[in-house]
């Protein structure tokens, strides 16, 4: 290790040593202890992390500790697991509100000692968050009557053993799971009276999700379409988060009935038919839209004018944002064939002030939708375009190279046919109310034309 780095390392920790009583908030990560793996390796920085981490716990009496963080960056095998066994016991004791343990490395293997929660141990957690290892709660386990947040990522546990957690849990307000696949079918009981909050990302086996929770505010889900979603009573619905296929016909087609309290909408989905649904209901609260559209590439028979729909269900909405970014563009573009724009029905929306469209392409359907917007919606006073850009931008303050990532041929070149289409086709129609913003590729990769 450098003197430098050793000498930051040695200072981080006698301020940490001499802190820790005074404060009861324990965090133990590399960067808090100041330990830097590029410099000193991976096994030198493994060996330096548990070494300071343990006699810091050792000399810790437990009592007054409110928040435990464990991050474990290197490499976590059963070995290991007695350090981390001994540093829980010591620190998990009545009165402690937060614990947070998360192991970075794909291939850790550790089983969290349930039996630490028992026993009173656990009454007084507030926030529960596990990455990256084995959670199997039990009957044994007992109440965990003040926990409120419970947070779950990469966690080997199956839906039974959830809830049995979730059925003592009668405080919790958020429950969010992270690629937990051991779950095939999650049931949120009823006793639940406060959870407001359900997050389901990317558990790969769960084929049904069953809320009984009565008082449902917010929902987020990213799965397949597969996935069998009852969330019962949906009157108290605020806020909802898809990313599956096929959710923007459901949207338009089933929530303006199902969720009508509706007030921010989230949409991802690669893919989509083209609809022309028959609206019998509005979505009259709604006033935040967001939808992302990408695939690779997205469908190219797909109608982007069709969203206009979405401007005549919610009479309430503020903004819209749209996401159309593709890999490859194979829409019919608007100089392939440019007569004959259509229009839709003139639709005066009077709260509709912001409109964002990122990986604007040429796309004649999006040039028809960005007209009809400009054109019909007058309470717009903000329309921002832009063209697809690079991942790494040279104004980003991380960027030491001073210049944008490269970006390839195809996708630089559809860049500038948007932007020529936004020219030609668009900034006419814009009035002089509206503030036009059209981002357009750097000029940095002018050399790659």
């Amino acid at each position: 290790m450098p003197m430098r780095d050793a000498a930051r390392a040695a200072c981080v920790s006698r301020a940490f040593l001499r802190s820790w009583r005074c404060h009861p908030n324990l965090n133990f990560s590399n960067e808090t202890l100041g330990l830097n793996e590029n410099a000193c390796g991976k096994d030198e920085s493994a060996r330096v992390f548990y070494s300071k981490v343990d006699h810091i716990l050792k000399k810790h009496s437990g009592i007054g500790v409110k928040k435990l963080k464990i991050q474990i960056a290197s490499d976590f095998s059963e070995k290991d697991s007695c350090y981390l066994n001994s540093w829980l016991q010591t620190a998990v004791t009545p009165g402690i509100e937060e614990l947070t343990l998360t192991l970075i490395r794909e291939k850790a293997k550790y089983n969290f000692p349930c039996s630490l929660l028992s026993n009173g141990s656990g009454d007084s957690i507030r926030y529960l968050h596990l990455a990256r290892c084995s959670f199997h709660p039990t009957v044994t386990l007992g109440c965990l009557r003040s926990l409120t947040r419970l947070h779950l990522c990469l966690v080997r546990i199956t839906g039974d053993e959830l809830g049995c957690l979730l059925s003592h849990s009668f405080s919790l307000e958020r429950l969010e799971l992270r690629c937990c696949d051991g779950i095939v079918c999650l049931k949120v009981p009823c006793i639940l009276q406060r959870l407001s909050y359900l997050e389901v990302f990317g558990c790969a086996k769960l084929k049904v999700i069953d809320n009984k929770a009565p008082n449902l505010s917010s929902f987020s889900f990213e799965g397949d379409n597969t996935v069998q979603v009852s969330l019962g009573e949906t009157l108290q619905m605020k806020n909802l988060y898809m990313d599956r296929s096929g959710s923007v016909l459901y949207a338009l087609a089933k929530l303006p009935s199902s969720m009508p309290n509706l007030e921010a909408l989230t949409i991802f989905s690669c893919k989509e038919r083209a609809h022309k649904p028959m609206l019998r209901r509005k979505f009259i609260h709604l006033r935040h839209l967001s939808i992302a559209l990408n695939g690779s590439p997205f469908s190219p028979t797909y109608d982007y004018l069709c969203l206009a729909s979405f401007f005549d269900a919610a009479p309430s909405l503020e903004t819209f944002n749209l996401d159309v970014f593709q890999r490859y563009m194979e829409h019919v573009s608007i100089f392939a064939d440019p007569a004959d724009l259509r229009q839709m029905r003139e639709l005066h929306h009077h709260n509709l002030k912001s409109v964002k469209i990122t990986g604007f392409c040429s796309a004649k359907s999006l040039v028809e939708l960005t007209c009809h917007i400009v054109e019909s919606i007058t309470s717009l006073e903000c329309l921002t375009l832009e063209a697809p850009q690079s991942i790494l931008r040279c104004c980003a303050p991380y960027n030491k190279s001073g210049k944008c990532s490269p970006m390839a041929r195809d996708i630089l070149m559809e860049a500038h046919r948007a932007v020529l289409a936004i020219r030609t086709y668009i900034e006419p129609k814009v009035p002089s109310t509206v503030k036009l913003h059209v981002l357009e590729p750097c000029s940095c990769h002018a050399v790659e034309l």
